[in-house]
């Protein structure tokens, strides 16, 4: 690879973590102002010697613009009556835990028939109906960046282009909640639910 093609990877990969990283500050300010029972269930970020201790854990290079969302918030915490599927879609932030654990079960049930694959070992789980989830939810494509939905049953959805594009809908659906198509924000006794 040149020098130049790297520079170019090296760009883009920083504009997307900037990317994220100020959706992700929307989000949060958001849910410190107004859903402060949800704002509490996000876990401290995760530092660089825990993502890279991760990442080797994985094996797989972790891209730069989940990196950016995991300094800020590696999942979130199950506390009994408030809910952590907060995300757009009712999706929860996983831990580090469900994520790894998530990712070798997919990879030991991986089928692939003509062109279907059920599952690439490209494919990073990073939300699911709960922290701890590991049923379904939405994985990053280490190597196009695409967001995918998985569930159970093996289908796989892809939903949005990038996750700085998944997180600006969801702070833009927050600031401007009567422009969003679908499910609205809502806070119910401190926690962000969509209805």
């Amino acid at each position: 690879m040149s020098g130049e093609m790297r520079d170019g990877w090296a760009r883009q990969a920083a504009i997307e973590a900037r990317q994220v990283d100020d959706a992700w500050e929307r989000i949060e300010t958001w849910l410190h102002r107004n859903a402060p029972a949800t704002a509490a269930l996000l876990r401290p970020g995760a530092t660089d010697d825990e993502l890279a201790a991760f990442e080797r854990e994985l094996g797989v290079r972790i891209p730069a613009g989940l990196k950016a969302l995991w300094r800020r918030c590696p999942g979130a915490t199950a506390v009994d009556g408030v809910v952590a599927d907060f995300l757009l879609g009712r999706w929860a932030p996983m831990t580090f835990d469900a994520v790894l654990e998530t990712y070798r079960m997919q990879m030991g049930m991986r089928v692939t028939m003509d062109e279907y694959v059920s599952w690439r070992p490209s494919w990073i789980p990073f939300a699911s109906f709960g922290p701890h989830d590991t049923v379904s939810g939405l994985c990053l494509d280490a190597e196009t960046g695409k967001i995918w939905e998985w569930s159970r049953y093996a289908e796989r959805t892809l939903i949005h282009p990038s996750l700085s594009v998944y997180l600006e809908d969801m702070a833009d659906a927050l600031d401007l909640p009567e422009l969003t198509p679908g499910a609205l924000p809502r806070v119910r006794e401190g926690a962000l639910v969509w209805a």
